[in-house]
């Protein structure tokens, strides 16, 4: 006996319409083909599945034994065929994306609620941490798009570099904030509050001070740009900030100037050379390039 899947669509089709027609209508073919399969299934099942009654088919006995068999099977395979078109039209599947801190408390998350808007049957994966764990996630594959800092560890990322100029962050009310531009001449003992020693911001700002021939005053260390900020509007000193904790703070409470000479930070969108982007991480790539670009110096 050689079933064929659609005639157990088309039969459990009429069982769930009524008719030829409605099964035509539900399968979007026409009434004679659905006749047509339902006469293919009766021969090779050799069994009478349906009785006509007022212009409706009436399951037989055996039809309900022969449908209750085939319902996961059919409602199953249906659910594969809206997932392959919802690939196809990328409205499923899996965003994984990783970023640093300073990106995941306003940047990433609006931007992966605008991506994700009309892709209500997409899941989504976001984690933040530091640059060096992000790129071990891309390159162990547990996220597909990645965003760090540099230096980057490994040669086997496929790169996206971006270029990005500090600002500096003063208490709101500071009588620093009648400068236009800060440098080390006027930020001379002032207190700062400081990334940690390796973060390039940490080493750009102390070379600043000592090709200037300034004295140079940590105070805090810490190992985030928003933490660093709150030291800020606490009055403990200013600080060097990425123009992304600056943009999507909604407390205020401080205010910046341009520091000279200018502290940058590098970047890079990361991927894995040893494995393809999905349709959704390489849109994804996209609309973040574009993104980190608006900032770029």
């Amino acid at each position: 006996m050689s079933l064929r899947f659609r005639q157990l669509q088309a039969f459990h089709a009429i069982v769930e319409t009524g008719t030829v027609t409605g099964a035509a209508d539900q399968l979007g073919i026409s009434q004679p083909g659905i006749s047509n399969l339902l006469a293919q299934l009766e021969r090779h099942t050799r069994l009478k599945l349906f009785e006509r009654s007022k212009g409706r088919l009436i399951p037989t006995p055996e039809a309900g034994v022969l449908y209750q068999e085939i319902d996961t099977v059919v409602r199953g395979l249906d659910h594969v065929a809206q997932a392959v078109t919802d690939l196809q039209n990328k409205q499923a599947g899996q965003l994984q994306v990783a970023s640093p801190h300073s990106l995941s408390f306003g940047m990433m998350p609006k931007l992966i609620a605008e991506f994700s808007a009309n892709k209500p049957d997409m899941s989504i994966a976001f984690q933040s941490n530091y640059s060096t764990k992000v790129q071990e996630w891309v390159l162990a594959g547990l996220f597909e798009v990645g965003i760090c800092e540099l230096p980057l560890l490994y040669d086997s990322f496929e790169t996206e570099m971006f270029q990005f100029e500090t600002l500096c962050a003063l208490p709101e009310g500071s009588p620093l904030a009648k400068y236009d531009v800060l440098t080390p001449e006027i930020l001379e003992d002032e207190p700062f509050i400081v990334m940690g020693p390796e973060h390039m911001t940490h080493r750009r700002t102390r070379e600043a001070f000592h090709n200037a021939g300034k004295r140079w005053r940590p105070r805090v260390h810490s190992h985030l740009f928003k933490n660093n900020l709150s030291f800020v509007k606490e009055g403990m000193g200013v600080t060097i900030l990425d123009p992304f904790v600056v943009k999507f703070d909604r407390e205020g409470g401080f205010i910046t100037r341009p520091f000279r000479p200018a502290v940058t930070i590098e970047m890079a969108i990361i991927t894995s050379k040893a494995r393809p982007l999905s349709a959704i991480g390489r849109d994804f790539r996209k609309i973040l390039s574009a993104e980190l670009s608006a900032y770029k110096m």
